[in-house]
């Protein structure tokens, strides 16, 4: 319940609602190791099968509305940290090839999120254009990149550049993970720090509905942020 509480208080005032429906963006999806990780309760759906799900159900709703591009992080790759995927860039009636690129997701690997939202900043051409990025994420930075530093350099080089970060059934220390360049106001997540950086949203979403709710509001528009 303080999670869902959590998540209307954090939409309900969020930016996105002024934001340009023909402003590009790219979801950035995790597809590390911990996506299929299995619960201790047996009758809980990996993380992947819900973030599929809600996927399923956003994206035929937003597609109308702005050009939608999908990257995935986590499998592939040499290293771990390396397997940072461009499915394609934005494209108008996205729905169905982001739906299949997810599906055909098999997690592995780590999260490396500070690298990823650099690479789908350059391919929104951020410096001079608007952009929106939306990071569907259950853990924080693994790899060694300096969120909260790249997010600053980041939102100073930008035109017009937000990005949203959605945690999804983050749990431990996934958004307690401590980063010396964390400013206090970030220290549940150095994730965060790309949120605060660029008047995006942070959202800590614990269930597929919740999940829907977030992914609606920062990839539709103002109506949609409606919907139940």
């Amino acid at each position: 319940m303080r999670l869902a509480l959590l998540l209307s208080a954090s939409l309900a005032t969020a930016p996105v609602a002024q934001a340009s429906c023909a402003t590009d963006a790219m979801l950035v999806f995790d597809g590390s190791a911990s996506m299929a990780r299995i619960s201790e309760d047996p009758g809980i759906p990996t993380r992947i099968v819900e973030a599929r799900a809600a996927v399923e159900r956003v994206m035929p709703q937003v597609e109308r509305f702005r050009r939608i591009g999908l990257m995935t992080y986590g499998p592939g790759g040499g290293s771990g940290c390396s397997g940072i995927d461009i499915k394609f860039p934005p494209k108008p009636m996205a729905a169905g090839a982001t739906i299949a690129e997810i599906a055909a997701l098999a997690p592995e690997g780590k999260t490396p999120i500070s690298a990823a939202i650099q690479v789908a900043a350059e391919l929104l051409d951020y410096r001079t254009e608007p952009a929106i990025i939306v990071v569907v994420t259950d853990g924080d930075e693994t790899c060694g990149g300096r969120a909260c530093d790249v997010a600053a350099r980041l939102a100073n080089d930008a035109e017009d550049l937000t990005i949203h970060v959605i945690g999804f059934r983050g749990e431990g220390r996934i958004f307690s993970w401590q980063d010396p360049t964390t400013p206090r106001f970030a220290r549940d997540s150095t994730a965060k720090c790309f949120a605060d950086r660029t008047d995006g949203v942070f959202a800590a979403t614990r269930s597929e509905a919740e999940l829907v709710r977030a992914l609606q509001m920062t990839l539709g528009c103002l109506v949609l942020g409606r919907l139940g």
